[in-house]
């Protein structure tokens, strides 16, 4: 790794001595930030975590006229011992790498950000909730700043994070979700910008989402976008069945999903807890089928805003089919714990996916500007 360093800036604001009872989901910020700034032929330079604060951006910045914008999403957890645990980071950096890559962008030294990260949360670790199932949420974000109208790779640009504590991404907790299949809408397509974390796969998804929410549906279930017959995600999440209490099935990845980590960790958790994993295209034809015969005794989402979301009711084609008995299932109920007790550290990780940031002896430091 090339020398790197980073300025840390004072602060005014004190890490805060009670976060809010009702944190809600990415409604809070901390009061620093990481930024670091590219410019073609130079690199990543003027590494600084400093002031959370707006950002100041030309009108014709590249990233409102071309769309050139990612983000990752990953969380710190506190730990028993009073240290924080991170949760595959290297798996995020690489991500936000491969979304980088597909959307004509630089990318970053994976240990870099990394220690960016790391550091940040030193600093901010007052900020980690203290409150059953909330964590400190991490959003590193890239976006293009040149100022043209031109239809091309922009030639400068931003990277930042922002840490947001969090409650549960659900307000109800680990209860099920109800879930309208979309066949009118599509999420993304093979070939297109699916396995890339950037705002337009989101943007393009509101429509469905909004009808969804206002036909009394939480989660839109996304088909594939060519035939209209294969499952995709659910929400931004994604999905798993399970058959006969046991056998977990989840879509492949075609291209079209999100390789998320949430979902990585669980196939490779699943197996060693007793349930096996086929990963496969799944017919929404076969899905209502085996809903209806029982064969289906589980579903649920898999993703770092909920870790797992079960659902209990799925509507098709105007029919409202029950997933199980409409409630948490054991197999969802059991990945959910397996895994967040090594996310927060109250069990040993045999797998290696925990980072300890030892802060349990370290004051929050709050520096004060100079006069």
């Amino acid at each position: 790794m090339t020398s790197f360093k980073i300025r840390v800036e004072p602060v005014t604001q004190a890490a805060p001595a009670l976060l809010p009872g009702a944190l809600g989901f990415g409604r809070h910020f901390t009061a620093r930030m990481f930024t670091q700034q590219y410019t073609a032929g130079k690199g990543w330079h003027d590494a600084v975590i400093g002031p959370y604060q707006p950002l100041i951006l030309d009108p014709a910045a590249q990233v409102f006229h071309c769309g050139q914008m990612i983000f990752d999403g990953t969380k710190a957890y506190l730990r028993p011992d009073g240290n924080v645990n991170l949760f595959r980071v290297d798996q995020n950096a690489e991500r936000f790498n491969c979304s980088a890559e597909r959307l004509a962008m630089p990318v970053v030294d994976i240990d870099q950000h990394i220690l960016a990260i790391t550091e940040l949360v030193k600093l901010e670790h007052g900020w980690v909730p203290k409150q059953d199932g909330a964590a400190l949420y991490i959003r590193p974000v890239m976006l293009a700043v040149e100022n043209t109208l031109e239809v091309r790779g922009s030639r400068s640009f931003l990277h930042y994070i922002i840490l947001s504590p969090v409650a549960p991404y659900f307000a109800g907790g680990f209860r099920p979700v109800s879930v309208l299949v979309s066949d009118d809408y599509v999420r993304t397509v093979r070939g297109g910008t699916g396995e890339a974390k950037t705002p337009g796969n989101y943007a393009g998804s509101l429509a469905g989402t909004e009808k969804a929410l206002a036909s009394g549906y939480q989660q839109v279930l996304w088909l594939d976008a060519v035939e209209r017959r294969y499952v995709d995600e659910v929400g931004a999440m994604n999905i798993a069945f399970v058959y006969g209490g046991k056998h977990i099935r989840t879509p492949m990845l075609s291209g079209a999903i999100l390789r998320g980590v949430t979902r990585d960790s669980l196939l490779k958790l699943a197996p060693d807890v007793g349930y096996p994993v086929t990963e496969d295209r799944i017919d929404i034809t076969e899905v209502i089928r085996d809903l209806a015969s029982g064969e289906i005794t589980e579903a649920f989402g898999m993703g770092t805003g909920a870790v797992i979301a079960p659902v209990g009711r799925l509507s098709y084609q105007g029919r409202n089919h029950s997933v199980g008995s409409g409630e948490p299932g054991p197999v969802a109920r059991q990945l959910f714990n397996s895994l967040t007790d090594i996310q927060y550290g109250r069990v040993s990780d045999p797998y290696g996916w925990t980072r300890i940031i030892e802060v349990a002896a370290v004051k929050p430091h709050t520096a004060k500007a100079p006069a």
